[in-house]
């Protein structure tokens, strides 16, 4: 089973707060060539010194639609650093999107999802693996070849996906047909993430659950 990430909601409170920080630095007028730079001697918990996996969601408000969304499959950087890195890259490098621009900061809210490492989904036959996901609790990863794809755990939960559905759409994600996750060379990893965001632009910080 994937490990449990045991996030407090201490730390996923500051895991908030720092990306709305990072993103009023990289959109203000002086914005730094590294965006963890100016957090790196920034009294943080513990947890921030560690690598962890992590992506960051931006949304508009108060639509909740996607305005970007970037992160760090595997645990690179300690979050101080990937947080920050990863709420610019949202903001400013996300190629679905424009750049967003320093007046809608104000109509954007932020979300931090904290990654477990990915492990493999193997089984006998690959129509077998979608007994070992539960939707809600695993996110994908599907690689086949230089293809890769991922999704979070609460993008099948927000579009009320099954499964077989949520493996379908990871694998469009890569590029792949959607039945690619049924051949044998195709690579499905899952992992957990615990997620922590703001319901309105700069406003408190809760975490989001994902199974009822």
């Amino acid at each position: 089973m994937p490990q449990s990430s045991g996030v407090s909601l201490e730390v996923g409170q500051r895991a908030v707060e720092l990306a709305r920080s990072a993103l009023e630095t990289v959109l203000g007028p002086d914005p730094p060539r590294d965006p963890a730079a100016p957090f790196l001697a920034t009294r943080l918990p513990a947890a921030f010194d560690e690598p962890r996996g992590v992506f960051t969601t931006l949304r508009q408000s108060p639509s909740d639609l996607l305005r970007g969304c970037i992160g760090y499959t595997h645990p690179i950087f300690p979050l101080r650093v990937g947080i920050p890195r990863t709420a610019a890259s949202a903001a400013l490098e996300d190629p679905r999107f424009p750049p967003v621009g320093p007046d809608e900061l104000v109509r954007i809210t932020a979300e931090v999802s904290l990654l477990t490492v990915p492990e493999s989904v193997s089984a006998s036959r690959p129509r077998d693996r979608a007994a070992a996901i539960q939707v809600g609790r695993d996110g994908l990863i599907v690689k086949w070849r230089r293809a890769e794809g991922l999704l979070l755990p609460q993008v099948a939960v927000e579009q009320h996906w099954n499964v077989e559905e949520f493996l379908a759409e990871t694998c469009g994600k890569a590029g792949l047909p959607f039945d690619a996750w049924l051949r044998p060379e195709t690579q499905v990893f899952r992992f957990r993430s615990e997620v922590f965001r703001e319901d309105e632009p700069g406003g408190p910080v809760r975490a989001v659950p994902l199974i009822d």
